[in-house]
């Protein structure tokens, strides 16, 4: 039996997600063992910063981002069940959205109680919403694709402009979240070496947002 194209759509884009999660984690790893080299540290703060780093990598971070992009793409498959309403799609955001944070590291790795986390979790939140919605749109694709990119291209009706809208909401809702820690960086958990934490995070995001960006390019600029 042929697959339906729904859950084909579901895979092609689960794949390319953790591709991309585990690509954004090596990027990561690269920039902490490059700010380690700098050899300013003392010989507290080094390794400290780096067992916190590859553990929350190799498991915290990794972990959680799988379990958001398993969430997403069921409340994807959800709202497409269930009519597309805003409505429906704001009702299933509320019913998941509590495990959707529990897998996000403003949950796992900011202070609860600090002064500014409710705005990280509204951030959080405005970022569930766009993915679900994002990623309900790609489902429906009922053409023959067989790859992210094809899938992008048919999803967005070939327009480069509606994609890059898309990416970058996505982006400036981050960018927005690493600001707010880069205020204040007692909002993090981590014991110390809070500076490198959040200069990685700045630099890693920057990096990341060129790669999809050129990314974009890619797809769309042949056609």
């Amino acid at each position: 039996m042929e697959e339906d194209y729904v859950e084909r759509n579901s895979r092609i884009i689960e794949d390319k997600m953790i591709w991309q999660t585990d690509e954004a984690l090596e990027i990561g790893k690269q920039l902490v063992n490059k700010e380690l080299s700098t050899g300013l540290l003392d010989f507290f703060i080094k390794p400290v910063v780096k067992t916190f780093y590859s553990y929350w990598s190799a498991h915290d971070a990794r972990e959680g981002t799988l379990k958001q992009i398993r969430i997403t793409l069921d409340c994807a498959k959800l709202t497409l069940e269930n009519g597309e309403s805003e409505d429906v799609l704001l009702k299933i955001i509320e019913e998941h959205f509590p495990d959707y944070l529990d897998g996000d590291q403003t949950y796992r790795q900011c202070k609860r109680k600090h002064k500014n986390y409710d705005k990280l979790k509204k951030i959080t939140k405005d970022i569930f919403i766009t993915q679900v919605q994002e990623a309900a749109m790609l489902l429906k694709v009922k053409e023959n694709v067989d790859n992210y990119e094809d899938l992008c291209r048919v999803g967005f009706s070939f327009s480069k402009d509606k994609a890059a809208i898309s990416l970058m909401r996505q982006l400036d809702y981050n960018d927005e979240a690493i600001k707010i820690v880069e205020r204040d960086h007692a909002i993090l958990k981590v014991p110390t070496g809070k500076n490198i934490v959040v200069r990685v995070l700045r630099r890693g995001f920057d990096k990341t947002k060129n790669l999809l960006l050129h990314r974009l390019d890619l797809i769309f600029d042949e056609y």
